[in-house]
């Protein structure tokens, strides 16, 4: 089993009256940056690159980063440089981007470049993860909405050959058109590092996922659909000729740790709190109808049912749910070692995905909430969940040989 740390990196400054533990809701994309403190925003990026540092110490085989642009409730607009900073930071964990928005990137060889470089720089750590990105990406990088599924493939097969094709040759697509191709750096990984694709919506993106055979990251949706969209790839993997496995897909989901009841309670609480963020249930009137619903961006037909349902949804017009129902859902876990345990295992079971990235650290929580829930994570938390994945024969992508699609132990026997 793999398993990661994740945090949004929100923008926290009580000290506005919008990214308090009581701020204001905030529209998407609706707010000026003339009241970001480019001080507070040195602190606050020290502090999450501080937090992964001690997320690899306490035994996480992951590192992940997100990109989201001109919000404040994801400081990661340039994700890649976080990435860039953490290669030479760490030594063990992986590097997991999830992910770089392929439809946006006018030039993706730069992108090439800028992966094979943290590629090398981490000795072959990095996974790197495409997607297809929102609203707010489409507009704020003028990227035309119409194009986005066309320009994501486009850019994901350019890559992988610029990744594993020696120099120079031409491109000429419909997207993108290169004269002189011929990176001076290519990956540490070989043929090329992992691919992974994270989403929520996107039937069409799913299935993609299946016959390409890139690991599926459901992110901190409930856990029927969820259960139903990991069907769909294994249906779609076998009408591809090959049988996926837990190796094929991945969850994220909200856990956080504490050293009581009472204070890992109070602590949860504040993912709905702080900077409004349009993919937190509970921060109603924050996600922007406009952006929503792009032309062409997402087919109306083509999506999952964990649209509907996903508590990582756009606002409270979907369907926000109360901290409470989440976690009675096992959406948000909180709660001391004892007890979030067996909760992590309910979801383990009923998903059996074979990566697991905790999302931790969010909303207004602050630096020693989230070093408090990270100690406790290493101590106990991590070593009872490497059990069950055992115990559940849940193997992640890098316990998988590709070429048996069997677990390396078995194939080394077989041998």
């Amino acid at each position: 089993m793999f398993i990661a740390h994740f945090t949004e990196r929100p923008y926290q400054d009580p000290k506005s009256g919008y990214f308090g533990a009581t701020g204001k809701p905030i529209k998407d994309l609706d707010l000026s940056n003339e009241i970001y403190d480019a001080q507070l925003g040195s602190d606050l990026y020290n502090r999450y690159l501080d937090e992964k540092v001690y997320a690899e110490e306490m035994g996480f085989d992951g590192l992940m980063l997100n990109e989201h642009h001109s919000t404040p409730f994801c400081m990661g607009g340039a994700m890649n440089i976080e990435a860039g900073i953490l290669a030479r930071m760490t030594s063990k964990a992986k590097i997991v981007l999830l992910g770089n928005i392929l439809p946006i990137w006018d030039d993706p060889l730069w992108l090439v470049e800028q992966l094979s470089i943290i590629d090398m720089i981490s000795k072959g750590r990095l996974v790197s993860g495409w997607v297809r990105g929102t609203g707010r990406e489409s507009v704020a990088h003028n990227a035309p909405p119409h194009y986005n599924w066309e320009r994501f493939q486009e850019a994901h097969d350019f890559i992988i050959k610029a990744w594993t094709t020696s120099g120079p040759f031409r491109w000429e697509g419909k997207h993108y058109q290169y004269r002189y191709v011929n990176p001076w750096a290519k990956p540490y990984q070989k043929p090329h590092p992992p691919i992974w694709l994270p989403g929520v919506v996107s039937r069409d993106s799913l299935m993609w996922a299946a016959k390409n055979r890139i690991p599926y990251i459901m992110l901190a949706t409930e856990m029927g659909p969820t259960k139903e969209a990991f069907q769909l790839y294994h249906d779609t993997a076998a009408e591809e000729g090959y049988q996926s496995g837990t190796q094929n897909i991945g969850y994220l989901w909200k856990v956080h740790v504490d050293e009581t009841e009472e204070l890992a309670q109070e602590t949860a609480k504040k993912y709905v709190q702080g900077p409004s963020n349009p993919f937190l249930a509970g921060n109603e009137g924050t996600a922007n109808e406009a952006l929503m619903r792009l032309p062409g961006l997402t087919s109306r037909k083509r999506v999952l049912s964990t649209r509907a349902v996903a508590t990582a949804n756009r606002g409270g017009q979907i369907g926000s749910r109360p901290f409470e129902e989440q976690q009675e859902m096992y959406t948000i876990i909180a709660g001391t070692p004892d007890t979030v345990i067996p909760k992590i295992r309910h979801v383990l079971e009923t998903l059996r995905p074979g990566s697991v990235i905790i999302w931790d650290g969010d909303g207004a929580m602050t630096h020693d909430d989230q070093m408090r829930s990270l100690r406790l994570m290493g101590e106990y938390v991590i070593p009872a969940v490497r059990e069950m994945g055992d115990e559940l024969g849940l193997n992640s992508p890098f316990d998988v040989d590709p070429a048996t699609n069997k677990p390396f132990e078995t194939a080394e026997a077989t041998a």
